[in-house]
């Protein structure tokens, strides 16, 4: 066996289900669950439609580097969301995956030279664990950077170590991030760009919750819009990863994409084609209709918003939480440590969130999630509220 696997840590959920393991909670409560960013809302019809009118596609096997028309289609919502300087050439500079996740793992596999010395993976802390598993199979060592309230929870990126970033072959970011919902800047994006150049890494710039924003005159930028912003048309080091998850209410789906430069993309497509992970057929035709319909992401957007002013303003004076950026998580700070907090607040309310511990490492003599919890409001909005009266009962009552 790969004796990397050893090095990999427990994910989240398996910490999460020990630590709740042999507590009965309430039973007059319905459970309700705030612990997986799991999107509750109803999946459009029109793609749920389009999947079900092209199920005699299976018999079809797929291309690993997709369909024409789904390559065309998220090239054109790519370069018209984030105002490209020149649109995305649907030919070299984008490739259909099966959801970030997969992605995101693969894509360290194919970047990473293990022969190099001391080969770091850097990335934000708390994380998306994948990044740590994809360094460790990859056979490159995790560098953690901590985010923190007194950043505003964007890596300082100004204050790492030459030496870390000679080292550095791949750098994870996340924006807007999970689980703060913090959004990394153009000019921060930028300064990232003008390091890659300087250290020759390349940059993997997980976007999955760039649709999930507050302000609809303010969507997060993204890596590729940086680029774009500094003339640049061949976005060299720069990958950004993006999928209909979140924005689309498809989970399920397994679809979303990689773009950015051509060089990188024509190499991972290698990989991956030997890595057989072409997505199904009548999968790309339904991803061909959600990427061309924006209606539908209105819709969601509004949807989380009411949910944030409706928690938020019961949660007001009792917990020291703010509204995020961007995202579906609520990232509060506790008095107590996330771990007990998440067990107490199970046993006595029947309410599940994940302790910010279990999504982060102790780095700097820290552990970043310590003393907070995530929230994920992907519930109904019923639920979220009652979820709130539950969670102020408990705190009020530590």
């Amino acid at each position: 066996m790969n004796h990397d696997l050893d090095l990999l840590h427990p994910y989240p959920f398996e910490k999460l289900a020990k630590l709740k393991a042999g507590i009965t909670p309430p039973a007059d409560r319905e459970h309700i669950a705030l612990s997986i960013g799991e999107p509750k809302h109803q999946p459009p019809a029109f793609v749920l439609r389009t999947l079900s009118e092209n199920l005699d596609k299976v018999a079809n096997y797929p291309a690993t580097k997709g369909l024409p028309e789904l390559r065309e289609a998220i090239a054109r919502w790519a370069s018209t969301r984030f105002s490209l300087c020149a649109p995305l050439d649907a030919d070299t500079q984008v490739l259909p995956v099966n959801g970030t996740r997969e992605a995101l793992f693969a894509f360290a596999q194919a970047v990473v030279d293990r022969n190099q010395s001391n080969p770091l993976v850097v990335s934000p802390n708390p994380f998306y664990q994948i990044y740590e598993g994809a360094a460790l199979l990859a056979g490159a060592k995790p560098h953690f950077l901590n985010c923190s309230a007194d950043n505003s929870f964007i890596p300082d990126f100004n204050v790492v170590s030459e030496q870390v970033w000679q080292d550095c072959q791949l750098l994870y970011v996340c924006s807007p991030g999970n689980p703060t919902g913090a959004v990394i800047s153009s000019e921060q994006f930028q300064t990232l760009i003008q390091l890659a150049d300087k250290y020759d890494f390349v940059i993997a710039s997980d976007e999955c919750y760039s649709e999930l924003y507050r302000d609809e005159n303010q969507p997060p930028p993204g890596l590729l819009q940086a680029a774009s912003d500094m003339g640049r048309t061949d976005y060299a080091r720069c990958v950004v990863f993006h999928s209909l998850s979140k924005r689309s209410n498809l989970p399920g789906l397994r679809s979303g994409f990689v773009a950015g430069d051509a060089q990188i993309l024509k190499k991972f497509l290698t990989y991956r084609t030997y890595h057989g992970c072409a997505m199904p057929v009548p999968q790309q035709l339904a991803s061909v209709a959600a990427w061309n319909d924006e209606e539908h992401v209105l819709t969601n957007r509004d949807a989380y918003r009411a949910k944030f002013a409706a928690v938020l303003d019961i949660l007001d004076g009792c917990l020291d939480v703010q509204m995020p950026q961007a995202g579906f998580y609520l990232w509060p700070q506790l008095p107590i440590k996330g771990e007990v907090f998440a067990q107490q607040l199970f046993a006595q309310e029947n309410i599940t969130v994940l302790p910010g511990a279990y999504l982060s490492r102790d780095c700097g003599g820290i552990n970043p999630g310590d003393n907070y919890v995530r929230m994920a409001l992907v519930a109904t909005e019923a639920e979220c509220v009652e979820a709130a009266h539950r969670i102020r009962r408990f705190v009020l009552s530590l």
